[in-house]
């Protein structure tokens, strides 16, 4: 069975939540979390998962796929036990929100749940696995850190989850996850979500599931079409001029800048602070975890309007209302370009990805309109004293497009910014 979500969703009829045969106490949580129908990939997903059938997905952000998984598991386990779920995550940030999302689908089931992650002591997560969970969500090595120290046992493990599994590839996460699996009874239900199938995730795959049921989640890696994009061509000296100018001028509610690392993060940030902009947070792997909490629930609720970061928030991390997403830096791999720009864009809402482009990111931005299968257009800011770079000739004449959200305020005035 090979399903894409995108064109069963023009041609189906979709049942709503109270016909999938979940049980009562979770359509309960799900009526009073205001959602109503099912998205596609939850309404092809769920009874499947209901049968106990083995499942490989391939995860575009935005689809629901969380709620895809998460209701299904949380009708199966019914009463309170031993662990008999696990749930395999790259990062702390995605583990939390799967540990937020199942406190919330699941407040009426009685199930107990332990989130387990490294950078943080170990005393709150061994009295969460002495409690008794029912649900174990981790990352790959502080999972292995437990289950050398005995805390916790598979023996009575029916599903286990292993989501962003090319996310783990890329991380170098894949020996420990199949050590992990190892440890796994056999006979178990398996689910695998993936944005990309690369040979390894391929074999991985194989090894792990059983006749698993396929679904193409949103048409796989590919951008969003409410997205709109666009190349600002720039000397390298300039990008930091360009960004503030921009966002100077840009009418946005929340922008998600990326970075290609985490000393470029901490140091656009400042910039940005100093240049004016006073609610700047910052996030990427070197933060403490109460710095990380801090920062995406502040962007989040509006504190910070503006949130710099590496790719640690580009995978799955649900962020609502992301109105521009900014690549200071051109990612370097192809698949991680679709991932940053489909934090805003959610949830079939408008939004815009713009992209810092220099010359010696050539290379990198034709990977990615191939990739994409699309020339993204270039675009200049009007106003903007642009220095003579050989991108600046790459143009081409283009049509008049909408309105970027670009207010009709001054462009941003600089001063002696230091260097």
């Amino acid at each position: 069975m090979h399903t894409d979500s995108s064109a069963a969703e023009a041609a189906v009829d979709f049942p709503r939540f109270d016909q999938l045969g979940l049980s009562d106490a979770v359509l309960q949580a799900v009526k009073e979390s205001g959602y109503e129908e099912p998205t596609p990939i939850q309404a092809e997903a769920i009874p499947a998962l209901l049968e106990g059938r083995d499942l490989i997905g391939g995860s575009q952000t935005g689809t629901g796929k969380t709620a895809a998984f998460t209701l299904p598991i949380l009708t199966r386990l019914k009463t309170p036990g031993k662990v008999r779920c696990l749930i395999l995550e790259p990062t702390r940030e995605l583990a939390s929100q799967v540990y937020e999302a199942i406190n919330v689908y699941g407040k009426h089931t009685g199930l107990r749940t332990a989130l387990l992650y490294g950078g943080v002591g170990y005393g709150l997560q061994r009295k969460q696995l002495a409690d008794g969970p029912d649900i174990v969500i981790a990352t790959p090595g502080r999972l292995l850190d437990h289950l050398g120290q005995k805390s916790l046992s598979f023996a009575s493990l029916e599903v286990v989850v292993l989501d962003e599994a090319d996310r783990m590839l890329d991380m170098g996460f894949l020996p420990d996850v199949r050590r992990i699996l190892k440890l796994c009874p056999r006979k178990r239900q398996s689910l695998l979500f993936s944005a990309t199938i690369p040979p390894a995730i391929e074999t991985l795959a194989e090894w792990m599931l059983h006749k698993p049921v396929q679904i193409k989640i949103g048409g796989g890696i590919s951008p969003a079409e409410t997205v709109q994009h666009a190349i600002y061509p720039v000397d390298d000296r300039q990008k930091f001029d360009l960004l503030a100018a921009l966002l100077a001028k840009l009418d946005f509610r929340s922008v998600l800048v990326f970075c290609r690392t985490r000393v470029g993060a901490d140091m656009i940030a400042r910039w940005l602070t100093n240049a004016g902009q006073d609610k700047v947070a910052v996030l990427h792997s070197d933060r403490s975890q109460k710095e990380r909490e801090e920062a995406l629930a502040g962007f989040k609720s509006g504190a910070y309007d503006i949130l710099v970061a590496t790719d640690i928030v580009a995978r799955g991390i649900d962020i609502s209302g992301v109105s521009h997403v900014v690549n200071y830096d051109i990612p370097e791999n192809p698949g991680d370009y679709v991932h940053r720009i489909g934090r805003t864009g959610r949830a079939k809402a408008s939004g815009d990805a713009v992209t810092l482009y220099s010359a010696q990111d050539v290379d990198f931005l034709k990977a990615i309109e191939r990739f994409i299968g699309q020339t993204i257009p270039r675009e200049r800011l009007e106003g903007f004293d642009y220095r003579w770079s050989p991108v600046l000739d790459e143009e081409k004449p283009r049509e008049k497009r909408r309105n970027r959200g670009f207010s009709s305020r001054p462009a941003y005035q600089f001063g002696g910014r230091r260097r």
